[in-house]
């Protein structure tokens, strides 16, 4: 029996706007970032869905109600769901840890499966907590099509499992754009991935990578690194 998830990302929150790093930061999302939900709300108006999870947080939350609104389905809360905890990175601009963290920065960005946020989560334990939540999921809906609201990272550290890869192949997984939409069968114990971060529903005005200097450095290193 076949079951599918409709991955999302949330739409644009306070600390993808300003720069900071917010895993547990609970911020709502940003005035374009409502548009991005309208529109992804309206993308997956006609893709069939039974329930819709999502992570506790403000703009998990908030982006699912779109969604949830247009289906007429209830939002199931995971805690589980959460961003990685961040410990004492929490609420800190990205330029400020370079600075202060150039060491542990610099894990997180060329070898994420060894980073461990000081004073939170490992990478690893990370991805433990995050798989766990999903297989519970797909154990308990199963045959049915699941809509699940989340994070980049957790999108990041699931995509790997999908895949059967390592956690250490994470580089090879790149960023996704706010709502961006992941969609994966799940059927005799095997994943198949049918759409990977499409982003396709948003435009030079609502994308929140096309109007920031980091992703399109980011991006242009990435593909660097795949050829």
């Amino acid at each position: 029996m076949k079951t599918t998830m409709i991955i999302v990302r949330h739409a644009e929150a306070v600390g993808n706007k300003i720069r900071e790093f917010h895993g547990w930061t609970d911020e709502g999302i940003t005035d374009r970032g409502i548009l991005q939900a309208q529109q992804v709300a309206a993308k997956v108006k006609d893709t069939p869905m039974d329930v819709i999870y999502s992570s506790i947080l403000k703009r998990t939350m908030e982006t699912a109600g779109y969604i949830a609104r247009l289906k007429n389905l209830p939002i199931i809360p995971r805690e589980d769901l959460k961003e990685i905890h961040g410990g004492l990175w929490e609420g800190m601009r990205w330029d400020e840890l370079v600075e202060k963290y150039p060491e542990a920065y610099d894990i997180w960005e060329t070898q994420p499966h060894l980073h461990q946020m000081p004073e939170g989560e490992s990478m690893v334990d990370f991805q433990k907590r995050v798989v766990a939540a999903v297989s519970g999921i797909l154990q308990k809906e199963n045959g049915k099509n699941i809509c699940v609201v989340t994070h980049g990272t957790v999108i990041r550290v699931l995509m790997c499992w999908f895949r059967g890869w390592p956690l250490e192949d994470i580089v090879k997984v790149p960023w996704f754009d706010n709502t961006a939409v992941t969609m994966v069968s799940f059927e005799n114990g095997l994943f198949r991935i049918d759409l990977e971060g499409d982003a396709s529903h948003l435009d030079a005005t609502t994308s929140t990578f096309a109007n920031q200097q980091w992703f399109i450095e980011y991006r242009e290193k990435f593909n660097k690194q795949r050829k």
